[in-house]
């Protein structure tokens, strides 16, 4: 048995919630999850004002946890607004944006391999115009593994760049959506890794494909302590950032609608091999649904999931806030 790994810091991200009203001030989210325990937060400015930024930065360092903001990746002809942000992120004491190429997801958006193609080119014009303005302002740009690339392509794209201010926020459960084993995910990004996205994932077979969804820190698939020694070995600086969204299992229809078509090196063993993993790991019960939950109860459930992984993450993973 491994040894625990060293002791990091475990943050939360937005995206772990969906009704908390803290979530839409990075200012408030601090307050929130310094109340939690957590050692930092990744959220959005909802002001590039001095005075707010100024006060977040202020607030983070009182509480001495780490700030993390989130972009949008901007199109062309909207330059001048992301280096706004980048200016305000920088003053508001941010050690990185966070941004994706897509938001929405690559097996839903695309149906032939020529409009991904198209999505290819545009994303490549996107990076090198952003780029030039990160590298100026010195302000790390992490790119998500969302749902979009594969590892083994966001790696490439890593090094086509070569740029130090340009890395990937690793996410540990999207990219099984995309047929990639997860460790080898995050051991094909982890050198490139600016920011995380930090969860347990739970699979459940499906007659039409499977069942995919996130579940608090020891109840799903994933060996995180592994990953944290990995991303930890490769970039000690990197931050650990949870994303514990709680939500309907995403469905993912292989045997229907053929996730292929945007993937033509993905053969038959990419497909085999997942679905192997997702019937070995069959999950002790049916994969939790939130629908029909009232508010007030949904509310309750991502708090309580997201507390849960914060002590797992102190308790099993070394962490600290």
């Amino acid at each position: 048995m491994s040894e625990k790994p060293a002791r990091t810091t475990m943050g939360v991200g937005v995206f772990s919630y969906g009704l908390n009203p803290a979530r839409k001030s990075a200012y408030d989210f601090l307050e929130y999850c310094h109340s939690i325990g957590a050692g930092g937060v990744q959220a959005g400015f909802t002001s590039l004002e001095p005075d707010y930024l100024d006060n977040v930065k202020r607030r983070s360092e009182e509480y001495g946890m780490y700030l993390e903001g989130l972009a949008d990746l901007p199109r062309i002809d909207d330059m001048s607004k992301f280096e706004q942000l980048v200016v305000a992120a920088k003053r508001a004491g941010a050690i990185c944006l966070r941004a994706a190429c897509l938001e929405s997801r690559r097996y839903e958006t695309f149906s032939q391999l020529e409009d991904w193609k198209r999505f290819v080119a545009e994303s490549h014009q996107r990076i090198a115009r952003v780029v030039p303005i990160i590298e100026k302002h010195k302000m790390p740009l992490a790119l998500e593994n969302h749902k979009d690339w594969t590892a083994d392509e966001l790696a490439t794209l890593m090094k086509e760049y070569s740029s130090e201010y340009l890395g990937v926020c690793v996410d540990t459960g999207n990219n099984i959506s995309l047929l990639d084993d997860p460790m080898e995910v995050v051991e094909k990004l982890a050198p490139y890794a600016v920011s995380t996205h930090f969860k347990d994932m739970a699979v459940e077979e499906y007659s039409e494909g499977f069942l995919l969804s996130e579940v608090p820190f020891g109840q799903g698939i994933l060996d995180l302590r592994r990953m944290v020694e990995s991303i930890s070995k490769a970039r000690p600086q990197t931050k650990f950032t949870l994303e514990m969204i709680t939500r309907d299992p995403i469905t993912i229809l292989l045997l229907v609608v053929s996730l292929l078509f945007t993937f033509p090196e993905r053969n038959g063993s990419y497909l085999a091999r997942t679905l192997s993993m997702v019937r070995a790991h069959k999950p002790p019960q049916p994969l939790a649904r939130v629908t029909g939950l009232e508010s007030a109860a949904r509310q309750n459930l991502e708090e309580d999931h997201v507390k849960l992984c914060l002590k797992y993450a102190r308790e099993q993973l070394g962490m600290v806030a």
